[in-house]
């Protein structure tokens, strides 16, 4: 089986191809490096001993696309090319929904163009509406609040909607919670570009010095220590529910969608500690208000996932943060 990955040298696209490059699956990767980096390239080669089948284009490039599915017999897709930085996203929406649906649009018409009938699509629990009862499942309602989760659920909405008008057509949307950790390798992790938006690589990156300090948005939340509580997932944990996806979408036809997280809450505090316990480091740290539209607890439905995909996160919070540790002692950034 021949796979292409759009956004094949980020952070979950990048451990994807190594993975499957490992299983001695035919992989081809895709990239146009505006948040990445062609060393992803070089550092996925280096922990497989292969030479992975690389371009560098935009998805929206209709001939660029084209040129890729004629040069190779693709079987199926993972999606993962897409900007994803929230806070930017309300900044620049025109932006985001022009790369994100424009790219998923472009990549659609040249499966069809190519009889390619099967895509695994990165989609997010941001698309749920966080006030709804925990656990988060694949029924509980999307309530979009920032323009790329919205660019998340229209991406989703063409993606049915394909496969409502083409019943050869299979889609498996995938429903991150959050993703941390990185290759056991320590050579590829997340290298978000800028302050990252996301606790564990901001813890990472204050145990390097890179900032003076932590801050917890809030400790009076109705939870056990105060803080918000997450569900955490481990990134090569997050690279075997696509592979299980592949496999299910070869077999299964029509639009389906997955929750991929651990099924619990971690509070703020509790990947701080145990960041600080299984690496030998103290962080510094302090307590701030309340972040503007901060849930208290977020935490997903695991059941449809196990059932179907047979798909269970094996890794712990410990393995999340020894991963992520030795990734950025290691990194440059």
């Amino acid at each position: 089986m021949t796979v292409l990955i759009t956004g094949g040298a980020g952070y979950i696209g990048s451990h994807t191809c190594a993975e499957l490059l490992g299983m001695n699956r035919e992989v081809i990767a895709v990239d146009n490096f505006c948040n990445s980096s062609a060393a992803a390239i070089e550092k996925i080669n280096k922990i497989t001993g292969k030479k992975l089948t690389f371009y560098e284009a935009d998805l929206r490039d209709e001939a660029a696309m084209d040129k890729i599915f004629s040069a190779h017999k693709i079987d199926a897709v993972i999606h993962f090319a897409a900007l994803k930085a929230v806070g930017v996203s309300v900044a620049e929406p025109i932006t985001y929904y022009d790369n994100n649906i424009n790219s998923t649009l472009t990549l659609c018409k040249t499966m069809k163009k190519h009889n390619v009938n099967s895509v695994i699509f990165s989609s997010s629990a941001s698309t749920y509406d966080g006030n709804s009862p925990m656990p988060l499942t694949e029924d509980s309602p999307q309530k979009a609040i920032n323009p790329y989760a919205w660019s998340k659920i229209m991406c989703e909405r063409i993606l049915r909607d394909a496969c409502f008008a083409d019943k050869s057509l299979s889609v498996v949307a995938l429903r991150y919670f959050n993703v941390v950790g990185a290759h056991p390798s320590g050579l590829i992790g997340d290298t978000p570009s800028g302050i990252p938006n996301n606790i564990m690589p901001f813890i990472a990156q204050t145990a390097k010095g890179l900032h003076k300090e932590l801050k917890v948005f809030g400790n009076d939340y109705p939870t056990p220590d105060g803080t918000c509580t997450r569900d955490y997932i481990h990134v090569m944990d997050l690279v075997r529910g696509h592979i299980m996806s592949i496999d299910y979408a070869a077999e299964n036809s029509g639009f389906e969608v997955f929750n991929l997280g651990r099924g619990e809450g971690i509070s703020v505090l509790e990947v701080i500690q145990t960041f600080e316990r299984v690496n030998g480091l103290k962080l510094p740290y302090s307590i701030g208000d309340r972040r503007p539209g901060d849930n208290p607890e977020s935490y997903a439905g695991t059941a449809k996932a196990a059932e179907m995909l047979g798909f269970r996160a094996e890794k712990t919070l410990e393995d999340m943060c020894r991963d992520m540790w030795n990734y950025q002692k290691g990194s440059c950034n």
